[in-house]
């Protein structure tokens, strides 16, 4: 008889893959680097997560691999985690309750910003959304080490989104939906930031007092219930498999 656990676990690696898929079709992939994990029901902290050396669009949710917080796995598998994404990865999921969901990316947008030292401005529609809630982690290499995990946290702290300087993002999400409305906000601020600074002349900045309202409501539209991700994750799934239906039938 199959248990609710494992009920769960199935309906968390169908949506994993899902959200996979989503960021490949919208060209946030990097080949077989970077990673989404999502964390397991139990005490243990188990979290699944992508096989290295898969591309984003050949996940499936059998071919994701379950791991404990060291980054190991936990159960056997004919593929192996990334190395790279355990320090990041298992100290969130080890630390933040809250973060069942973790996002790692480096776009073009979102990793020019972090070259910035001014980091993600608050003065686009996209930005202000966030307002608060970004922190920033110095870069200290490829994340491999144990020992930058406390710092990671450190860093963190109690915020969604943590811009790893020099390098990219990492999301915190309480589910999967929610993690990845948030990840498409930041991306878009992102875009936004680098499109507006190649435009000559200032930029129109807002008032302190208006990103707060911004951020507050976005928070309260957010985080009020599950809606909100669920609808914004429902519909770019459902726009990634009309994108690759439409493909499919011209390649017919």
């Amino acid at each position: 008889m199959t248990s609710e656990t494992d009920r769960e676990e199935a309906m968390l690696r169908r949506q994993l893959t899902d959200f996979y898929h989503v960021v490949s079709d919208l060209g946030w992939g990097e080949l077989v680097f970077n990673h989404i994990s999502v964390r397991l029901p139990g005490p243990e902290h188990h979290y699944l997560v992508n096989p290295f050396g898969l591309l984003y669009d050949e996940i499936t949710p059998d071919k994701l691999v379950k791991v404990g917080i060291d980054g190991r796995l936990v159960e056997p598998s004919q593929y192996s985690p990334n190395p790279a994404g355990f320090a990041l990865h298992g100290a969130i999921h080890a630390h933040r309750e809250d973060a069942r969901c973790v996002a790692h990316m480096h776009s073009i947008a979102v990793s020019a910003v972090a070259m910035k030292a001014a980091g993600l401005d608050h003065d686009n529609f996209y930005g202000a959304q966030l307002t608060g809630r970004v922190a920033y982690h110095d870069f200290e290499g490829i994340t491999l080490y144990d020992d930058e995990r406390a710092r990671i946290i450190a860093d963190l702290g109690d915020r969604d989104v943590l811009i790893l300087r020099n390098h990219g993002v990492a999301v915190c999400g309480r589910d999967i939906p929610s993690a990845f409305a948030l990840l498409w906000i930041v991306q878009r601020a992102a875009e936004v930031q680098l499109a507006a600074g190649a435009i000559a002349g200032p930029n129109q900045p807002l008032s302190e007092q208006v990103r707060a309202r911004c951020a507050a409501d976005a928070h309260r539209i957010t985080q009020s219930s599950d809606a909100f991700g669920a609808m914004v994750f429902s519909a770019a799934v459902r726009e990634m498999r009309l994108r690759r239906a439409r493909r499919q039938a011209g390649g017919a």
